[in-house]
């Protein structure tokens, strides 16, 4: 059987999970604005080469896009409790 040794400096609850939390919150953050991102590059390539309506109106909704996009996922502030 497994020897089960007591020699460990784990103590469950005690680990300062601080970085793991930065890091997932740096995860997190880089996906939405590379979504956002991409998001803004096919609705630009879309626009520009499967339709009639030039290179204008692509510029234009790709900003709209990008404006409407970066409105809806910036931080909030957080709410008191």
């Amino acid at each position: 059987m497994a020897d089960h040794h007591d020699d460990s400096d784990y103590v469950h609850g005690h680990m300062d999970v601080h970085q793991q939390q930065h890091s997932y919150e740096l995860f997190a953050s880089l996906t939405k604005w590379v979504s956002l991102l991409l998001a803004v590059v096919l609705v630009f390539l879309v626009i520009l080469t499967c339709t009639q309506m030039g290179w204008l109106t692509a510029i234009i909704a790709a900003i709209v896009v990008a404006v409407l996009g970066w409105f809806m996922l910036k931080k909030k502030p957080d709410a008191a409790h």
